[in-house]
């Protein structure tokens, strides 16, 4: 029998590639979506219901209709500076939104969740690697959702046995390695994804936020896992969650950092193209470093982040991007 998992903000970037995955391990993905920020075009594997997290009576029907055995939650709005400015839309759409969709498994009896969280619930981390054990101290209202949503998990797990798993990713990169999806944000505000473009086409500058931090060379260091190690975890996530019980928080990460310098470098040797840029100030809040330390994931998951080599990071990225400007 194939289990069904529903899917919250399944047409997005890590959601995409998330069903993806859970069609190869056998899972049908039922994805549901606003299309706020989204493309239905992503949805390839399971149906699309066109929703909201928010949207009680729909989100019980789906759960009872297709017999769903667990979510897999990543709707949610997810720019940070946007968050700054707007900070009402980010405790509407990620904290009252979830809520929201909790109270919907309560009432359908569901109790699995894999939640998507985030390394924003650190803030300006102290030390690197980050463990889960790090202090929390989000510094905007976009982690502050998050780790607002992490404690409703953790509390909701002891008074009504909602399971559940957060992973806090550290940053998603990459495209699927066999051209069906890739990194696709309106606006585009992730490095990797700029500074292809800025190789692809010479009129674009790439910005980049700071030369003077205390690292190598100047420029922030972080730690880029591939987008589909990341859908990978989620169906570990899945697996675990459906036989253990408990309230998991867990980083996804590679331990390992690169600079923005050294992956403008990596850029132009895989593109064979020159980046070009321009220094800008520092944003406001960005951390010199942040690095995970994954041990717990590759322990309790027994997750590998084998797709997460910088190169082919960059490679896979490329790749979707030249197929995709060759058809459009």
């Amino acid at each position: 029998m194939t289990h069904a998992i529903l899917v919250t903000g399944g047409t997005g970037y890590v959601g995409s590639h998330t069903c993806l995955e859970l069609a190869k391990e056998g899972y049908l993905p039922i994805t549901i979506d606003n299309l706020s920020t989204g493309f239905a075009h992503n949805v390839k594997w399971g149906p699309l219901v066109e929703g909201d997290v928010h949207d009680n009576k729909l989100i019980v029907k789906i759960i009872k209709l297709y017999n769903i055995q667990a979510v897999i939650h990543f709707a949610g709005s997810a720019y940070v500076g946007e968050s700054v400015k707007v900070p009402r839309k980010y405790y509407e759409n990620n904290t009252v939104g979830t809520l929201s969709l909790l109270n919907s498994l309560l009432e359908t009896g569901l109790t699995n969740i894999v939640f998507s969280s985030t390394c924003s619930v650190y803030g300006l981390a102290d030390d690197c690697p980050i463990t889960e054990e790090t202090p929390l101290n989000p510094i905007n209202p976009y982690g502050e959702s998050k780790y607002f949503i992490e404690k409703i998990l953790r509390s909701y797990q002891f008074a009504y046995g909602l399971n559940s798993i957060s992973l806090r990713y550290f940053n998603a990169a990459g495209s699927d390695p066999d051209g069906n999806l890739g990194e696709e944000h309106n606006p585009e505000t992730h490095l990797i994804p700029l500074a292809l473009r800025a190789c692809l086409e010479p009129e674009r500058q790439l910005s980049i936020f700071g030369n003077n931090y205390t690292t190598p060379d100047g420029s922030a260091i972080r730690d880029y896992v591939h987008v589909k190690d990341l859908a990978t975890a989620h169906i570990g996530a899945i697996k675990y969650i459906t036989q253990k019980k408990g309230s998991h928080i867990l980083n996804l990460g590679t331990g390992k950092g690169h600079s923005v310098l050294e992956i403008v470098k990596h850029a132009e040797n895989i593109t064979k193209r020159e980046c070009h840029y321009v220094i800008s100030d520092r944003r406001p809040g960005d951390p010199p470093e942040l690095v995970a330390n994954p041990q717990k994931a590759f322990e309790i998951l027994k997750w590998k982040p084998n797709y997460s080599d910088i190169e082919n990071i960059i490679s896979t990225s490329w790749n979707w991007l030249t197929n995709k400007k060759k058809l459009s």
